[in-house]
C-alpha cells in the first residue's frame, strides 16, 4: 500500500511532466531565412515551412517568393529589389565549356552570395523580423553560397537548421563534423559518380579541396565584412558561427545519389517537394492517354530557356523527334516553333511531376536539375540528361551509375546524337533500373515532410539538439584525419630507417678500412 505522501509525490510528478509536455507540444515560433533568389531552391524549402505552419506552428518566412495562397500561421516578409540576379539562363552561355568552368561557376555563386547578403541585411523585411518582440524557437535557413544569415541567427540567439537544395557543398562537411572523402564523394560541380577512376579521383580531390579553401578565403571574409558592418565588429566570424548549426537537411536520397557517410545531424529529405498528384489539363491528358507508342518529355527546368538554343541545336532536336514513333512534349517558351513536326507538342508551362508519373511516359529529356531528377526517380522514368551548370553534372553522373540515365553533352546536341541517346534510354534495361530506384525512393520509414517536422520540433524542444553535435566540429581537419599521428609515425619510421642506414654505412666503412689495412 502506498502512503498518502508517496501518492501525492507521484501525483505532483505526473502533473509536472504533463505541464512540461504541454509546454513542449505548444506551437513553435519558426523563422525561415532564404536570401538566394533561385526559385528551384525555394521549391525544396517551401514544403517544409508550409508543413510546419499546417502543423500549427507560427512560421515567418523571409524570401523572394511570397506564398500566393498562404495557409494559417504562415507569414511572408518579401525581399524585393534583386534585379541584378537573373531567374533564367541563356543557353549560349554553355556553348563552350572548359575544364575550369566549375571554378568560374564558383565565382558566379560568390558574386550572387555577396549581392543577396547585402540586399537581405539592408532589407525592410529583415528589419521587421529584428524588431519583432519575443524570440524564435528555431531558425531554418539556406546555407549555399554565403553564410551571412548566421550573423542574423547570432543576433536572435536561436538554434539553426540549415537547408541545402542540392547535395552538400565541399564547405558544408566540416561544420557538421562529417568526413570529406573525395575518393568516393564527388564534388558538386564535378561530373563524377561514386565510382571514379584514378584520373577522376585526382580531379575530384583537387577540385573539392580547392573549392573548400576558396570559400574560406573569399566567401567567409566577404560575409564577415557585411555582417560586422550591420551588427558591429564584436560579432564572431561566420566561419565560427556555422559550427553552431544544429542540423542539416539535404535534398538527396541514397537511392539516387548513393549512400554517404554522414553523422546523425545530417538528414536526407530528397523528394520532399513532390506532392500528391493533381488532375492534368484536358489537352495534356488526351495527348498522354492516346500515345500508343508512348511519350517523351523534354524540359530543362525553370531557369534555362529552351528558346535560346542555337538554330543548329534546335533543328537537330526537331529532326530527331520527327523520326520517332513516340509523341514528344517540349517545354518551349515561345508561341511557335519553326519546323515543328506533327508528333511534337510545345507548351510554355508543364505540370512536370504529374506528366512524368503517367504510365505512357517512356523517357525524360532533362538538364539534370535535382528537382526534375528526383521526380524522374520517384516516377521511375529513364532520363537523357544534358547537364549545363552547377549540380547538374553530379546528378547526371548519379543517374548513369544507377543505370536509369544516359548523358548527352550540350555541345554534342545534333540530330544523330539526340536520336542515339533517346533510343538508348528507351531500352528495357533503363526502364527496369528506373523502377528499382523508384521502389527505394518511395519506401521509407516515414514521409520526408513528417521527418522534417519531427526534427525541427526536436531541435527546438532540446535547445539545438546538443547531443547530436559531433566533437569533430571543433577539431581541425589536421587532427580529424589523424594527420598529426601519421606525421609522428612517419618521423619515427624515418628515424629508424635513418639509424639503420647510418649503422650500415658505419659497418661497411669499418669493413673497408680493415680490408685496406690487410692489403
Amino acid at each position: 500500500m502506498w502512503s498518502p505522501r508517496v501518492a501525492l509525490l507521484f501525483l505532483a510528478l505526473a502533473l509536472s511532466q504533463r505541464d512540461e509536455f504541454v509546454e513542449a507540444a505548444g506551437p513553435l515560433k519558426v523563422l525561415g531565412l532564404f536570401p538566394h533568389p533561385g526559385v528551384s531552391h525555394f521549391h525544396f524549402f517551401h514544403p517544409i515551412m508550409k508543413g510546419l505552419a499546417e502543423a500549427g506552428h507560427d512560421v515567418s518566412v523571409v524570401s523572394h517568393f511570397p506564398d500566393k495562397h498562404p495557409v494559417a500561421h504562415y507569414k511572408d516578409f518579401p525581399l524585393t529589389g534583386m534585379d541584378k540576379l537573373t531567374n533564367s539562363v541563356d543557353l549560349k552561355f554553355f556553348e563552350k565549356r572548359t575544364f575550369y568552368s566549375h571554378f568560374q561557376e564558383f565565382f558566379l555563386l560568390h558574386d550572387w552570395g555577396k549581392q543577396s547578403c547585402n540586399l537581405t541585411l539592408r532589407s525592410e523585411a529583415l528589419q521587421q523580423i529584428l524588431r519583432r518582440p519575443g524570440r524564435f524557437d528555431v531558425i531554418i535557413m539556406e546555407q549555399f553560397n554565403t553564410d551571412c544569415m548566421m550573423g542574423v541567427a547570432h543576433q536572435l540567439q536561436a538554434p539553426v537548421i540549415a537547408l541545402s537544395s542540392c547535395v552538400m557543398m565541399p564547405w558544408h562537411f566540416e561544420r557538421m563534423g562529417a568526413p570529406l572523402i573525395p575518393s568516393h564523394i564527388p564534388a558538386l560541380f564535378m561530373a563524377q559518380s561514386q565510382h571514379m577512376n584514378f584520373g577522376g579521383r585526382l580531379a575530384n580531390w583537387f577540385s573539392t579541396h580547392a573549392l573548400n579553401w576558396m570559400y574560406k578565403l573569399l566567401s567567409v571574409p566577404a560575409a564577415d565584412a557585411m555582417v560586422q558592418y550591420k551588427f558591429g565588429h564584436d560579432v564572431p566570424s561566420v566561419g565560427e558561427l556555422v559550427k553552431n548549426t544544429s542540423m542539416f537537411f539535404v535534398n538527396q536520397h541514397y537511392s539516387l545519389s548513393g549512400p554517404k557517410v554522414t553523422p546523425p545531424n545530417v538528414i536526407e529529405l530528397g523528394g520532399i517537394h513532390i506532392q500528391k498528384s493533381k488532375p492534368l489539363p484536358a489537352d495534356l491528358q488526351r495527348i498522354l492517354d492516346n500515345a500508343e507508342e508512348g511519350v517523351i518529355l523534354i524540359s530543362w527546368g525553370s531557369m534555362i530557356r529552351a528558346n535560346s538554343l542555337s538554330a543548329a541545336k534546335r533543328d537537330g532536336i526537331i529532326r530527331a523527334v520527327a523520326r520517332l514513333k513516340q509523341k514528344v512534349i517540349w517545354k518551349w517558351e515561345n508561341e511557335t516553333l519553326p519546323n515543328q513536326p506533327p508528333n511534337m507538342h510545345i507548351m510554355k508551362w508543364l505540370p512536370q511531376r504529374d506528366i512524368l508519373c503517367h504510365p505512357n511516359v517512356k523517357v525524360f529529356m532533362s538538364h539534370g536539375g535535382l528537382m526534375g531528377t528526383s521526380e524522374a526517380a520517384y516516377c521511375g522514368v529513364p532520363v537523357v540528361a544534358t547537364p549545363m551548370y552547377g549540380d547538374q553534372f553530379v546528378n547526371t553522373a548519379a543517374l548513369v551509375e544507377r543505370g536509369m540515365g544516359t548523358i548527352l553533352n550540350f555541345e554534342d546536341i545534333g540530330e544523330n546524337t539526340v536520336m542515339r541517346a533517346l533510343k538508348k534510354a528507351l531500352d528495357k534495361k533503363f526502364h527496369d533500373a528506373a523502377k528499382v530506384v523508384s521502389h527505394s525512393f518511395h519506401h521509407r520509414p516515414q514521409q520526408a515532410l513528417h521527418t522534417a517536422i519531427w526534427w525541427v520540433e526536436h531541435v527546438a524542444h532540446t535547445g539545438g539538439a546538443p547531443l547530436l553535435k559531433p566533437s569533430a566540429v571543433e577539431m581541425s581537419r589536421f587532427v580529424y584525419y589523424s594527420l598529426d599521428v601519421y606525421a609522428v609515425l612517419a618521423l619515427v619510421l624515418g628515424s629508424i630507417i635513418a639509424s639503420w642506414v647510418w649503422l650500415l654505412r658505419l659497418c661497411c666503412g669499418s669493413s673497408a678500412a680493415q680490408k685496406t689495412k690487410k692489403d
